[in-house]
């Protein structure tokens, strides 16, 4: 009896990074787990890091994903924000040693999931809630990131695209 494959996806930040961990088998997709990784603006930069790698690294041991999905970071104008959102995907995928890892732009991730690169985040948030056949909206948007990003490495990986199904 086949489990389906399982991927968990990362919206990296250093005070909020989203994640979320899905399952597709048979062409279904469930959401199986998603939420947020919280740390303090008051505690050192350095810690923040290591609570955010070893959550990560927790996440990943529990639902042994094959592999994981990550936002590209770009940044026009805020280099401080930058370099924090770089520090906090670095540590993501060094809590991923061993598994593949792909990156996603937000344009990749909008027009894959909702067909359109300009997509609104509520747009992409209403179809990862339909893929996923989820009864509320995935909130907070850093969550949903996680989904989406999620659902990207799948669809990569199986090549099932999430939009051809139909969907309750």
């Amino acid at each position: 009896m086949s489990h389906g494959v399982v991927a968990i996806g990362f919206d990296p930040g250093l005070a909020i990074t989203g994640y979320g961990v899905v399952r597709m088998e048979a062409g279904k997709w469930e959401a199986i787990a998603g939420g947020v990784i919280r740390t303090k603006k008051d505690t050192p930069r350095a810690e923040r890091l290591r609570m955010l790698h070893d959550e990560a690294q927790s996440l990943i041991e529990t639902y042994r994903p094959i592999g994981m999905a990550i936002e590209e970071v770009f940044f026009a104008t805020n280099v401080q924000s930058a370099i924090r959102t770089a520090e906090a995907r670095g540590v993501l995928l060094m809590a991923a040693a061993g598994i593949p890892i792909r990156g996603y732009t937000p344009l990749q991730v909008k027009k894959r999931i909702a067909g359109y690169g300009k997509a609104t985040k509520a747009q992409v948030q209403a179809m990862v809630q339909r893929l996923l056949s989820l009864a509320e909206l995935p909130k907070p948007d850093d969550m949903a990131d996680g989904l989406a990003l999620a659902i990207c490495y799948l669809h990569e990986e199986r090549g099932v695209d999430p939009r051809e199904h139909d969907y309750v």
